[in-house]
């Protein structure tokens, strides 16, 4: 009797909504741009759907930033703390 295999439940963060408002870009110009429907950018913006390799390099082009800047295994820490974090004396 065989199992059935494991299946790693893996949480994908991003900063898709941040990069969109930053841009003033709505859902569907950004999906227009990447040539995906509306709705898989709200599902990638709520964390209920994860991009797959070839729609990463597609976002990661249009932002021109790299995939890592985007997306993350662990939560992105706000991006005040990481611009205007205080050093240490």
């Amino acid at each position: 009797m065989s199992r059935p295999p494991k299946t790693i439940e893996i949480t994908l963060y991003n900063r898709l909504t941040v990069l969109r408002a930053e841009r003033d870009l709505t859902r569907q110009q950004l999906a227009d741009a990447v040539g995906i429907n509306v709705q898989t950018i709200g599902y990638l913006e709520r964390g209920d759907y994860h991009p797959s390799l070839e729609l990463a390099f597609k976002l990661s082009e249009f932002f021109k930033l790299p995939i890592e800047a985007m997306f993350s295994r662990t939560p992105f820490k706000p991006l005040s703390e990481t611009v205007y974090r205080k050093e240490s004396p």
